[in-house]
């Protein structure tokens, strides 16, 4: 079935009441889920030493809510198309907040990964479902590049807020209390969502086919595990395994969305050069910057010795410039070109990167500061833009489908991002010299010298740790060099992806006469 927009002069010029006080709400919401990302980094060691779990249970805990929340968006967002984005947000927030209490009171590994498994359920909820209100709430272009910037840089802010406010609760009170930040902010949330949210669906949707949930969860979990994996213990059989079953799913999914009357995800959304372009353009990005901000605390915290809320204020720049260029991206992307403003926000980023290479142990944060304030400015005006195009390439029905799309390549890109040039840093870092009897674990990890460095002589443990910062500074820096190539070499692909490729106008901006008919991809007519 084809469709077509009403002309700017009927469709485009209704502007919602209340749509600004309903953004405050669905900012709430991306914020608390940023912030919820980036404080398990910093607890981790307290948790580590409270629940006492094997290598195997700490690597669960950490990477169990991106596994569930990579398989479950497109499902979700899908879910949100058919019984209300409104509906399904503010069931997940509620969810989220009871199952945070889980989180922060569980008693062993085991009841600890369940927790954080149920959280990545609540939490593939909430991202697309926000955004896909937004297309919903916002029928003016312009407008809509607006509020696609302050989600973007409330978005920002969570992840620099994230670290600040993990590292004051950690430094004052006991790791549980990490995730209980959670609950006033959502009963905030659900009691204002009630009132100002809108409902929005799509109105004759077709089943939500099961069977496409079970494929798209096992595909992308698979095929994520195995990446992990691979990068961590090379090509052994789990690995493999799990690669090819995570294959096999996602083929069989892409398959079965051609025949359903009724796809979980329209396929045809991908022919739209833009569409597309956008969503590779973020999938790079991330895959080029996971490495870096992975590593980047380690770094602050291990190798120049910073307390946790002082490393969390050191990264401020970074979201400062994301947020800075993300509530004007719309308008200078309409003054110049989407190509020119992705393309140069990206080579921005990459030449950050590379100017990151020449980080040492006692490098000055003069030098890192102006990197991150760079990767800020480019990623800020790089996201928001592709984040208006992947909106505006689709008719409102499908605009959750569309918005988990965007967030499944952005858990993609972190994955693969985080296995490829995480692996590069543990390589490096790995095979440093260490005097006769370094215990093994101080090879496995920077964290792991430090604990195997306080059971050993002064002199030994000396010896050690600098044998052992010097080794992850080389890791780093050849990390940060590779990340470089990808997104200088993302930043050439955007400019012939994105060719053409223009923001609508508001159609007080467009002469009555020259108004055209704006075709996104499938759907119904709206």
């Amino acid at each position: 079935m084809t469709s077509t927009l009403q002309p700017a002069s009927v469709a485009e010029v209704e502007k919602r009441p209340g749509r600004w006080p309903a953004l405050c709400v669905l900012v709430l919401a991306v914020l608390l889920v940023a912030v919820d990302a980036t404080v398990l980094g910093l607890a981790t060691p307290y948790i580590s030493e409270d629940l006492k779990p094997s290598g195997t249970q700490l690597l669960w805990i950490g990477d169990v809510y991106s596994f569930v929340i990579a398989g479950l968006l497109v499902s979700m967002g899908s879910l949100g198309d058919r019984i209300g984005r409104k509906k399904l947000l503010l069931i997940g927030a509620t969810a989220f907040g009871a199952i945070s209490v889980l989180n922060a009171y569980a008693t062993t590994p085991e009841l600890m990964i369940l927790a954080r498994a149920l959280l990545g359920v609540a939490g593939a909820t909430l991202m697309p479902a926000t955004l896909a209100l937004i297309r919903n709430l916002f029928h003016d272009p312009r407008e809509r590049s607006l509020a696609v910037g302050i989600w973007g840089a409330a978005a920002s802010a969570g992840t620099a807020v994230g670290p600040v406010v993990g590292g004051f609760l950690l430094e004052h009170f006991w790791w549980g209390s990490v995730f209980l930040i959670n609950l006033p902010v959502m009963a905030v949330l659900v009691l204002v969502g009630v009132k100002l949210l809108p409902e929005s669906r799509t109105p004759s949707p077709g089943p939500w086919d099961l069977t496409s949930v079970g494929l798209s969860l096992i595909g992308v979990i698979g095929v994520v595990y195995a990446v992990k994996e691979a990068a961590t213990h090379g090509f052994e059989w789990p690995a493999v395994t799990a690669g090819l079953l995570g294959a096999g799913a996602l083929y069989w999914f892409v398959r079965r969305q051609l025949t359903l009357s009724s796809p979980l995800l329209d396929m045809r959304l991908f022919r739209h050069r833009g569409f597309s372009g956008a969503v590779l353009a973020d999938l790079f990005t991330i895959l080029g910057l996971s490495g870096l901000v992975f590593f980047l605390s380690q770094y602050l915290q291990l190798v120049q010795g910073r307390g946790p809320l002082e490393a969390g204020l050191a990264e401020l720049p970074a979201a400062i410039g994301a947020v800075a260029a993300g509530l004007i991206a719309g308008t200078v992307a309409r003054r110049f070109s989407v190509r020119a403003v992705v393309t140069g926000g990206l080579a921005a980023v990459g030449l950050a990167l590379a100017a990151l290479t020449l980080l040492s142990r006692s490098t000055g944060y003069p030098l890192l500061g102006a990197a991150l304030l760079v990767v800020g400015i480019g990623a800020g005006f790089s996201f928001t833009v592709t984040a208006d195009v992947i909106l505006s390439s689709v008719p409102k029905e499908q605009a959750g489908s569309a918005s988990a799309v965007s967030e499944t390549a952005y858990e993609l890109g972190a994955a693969l991002g985080i296995a490829l040039l995480g692996s590069i840093v543990t390589s490096v870092y790995a095979g440093f010299t260490g005097r006769a009897g370094t215990p093994a674990e101080a090879h496995e990890s920077l964290g792991g010298a430090v604990e195997s460095a306080a059971g050993l002589p002064a002199d030994t443990a000396a010896a050690l740790m600098d044998s052992a910062r010097t080794a992850f500074v080389d890791g780093l820096t050849l990390a940060a060099g590779a990340g470089a190539v990808v997104l200088l070499g993302t930043a050439v692909a955007a400019w012939f992806l994105l060719r053409g490729q223009q923001l609508e106008e508001s159609a007080a901006d467009v002469p009555k006469t020259d108004r055209p008919t704006a075709q996104p991809v499938g759907g119904s007519r709206l």
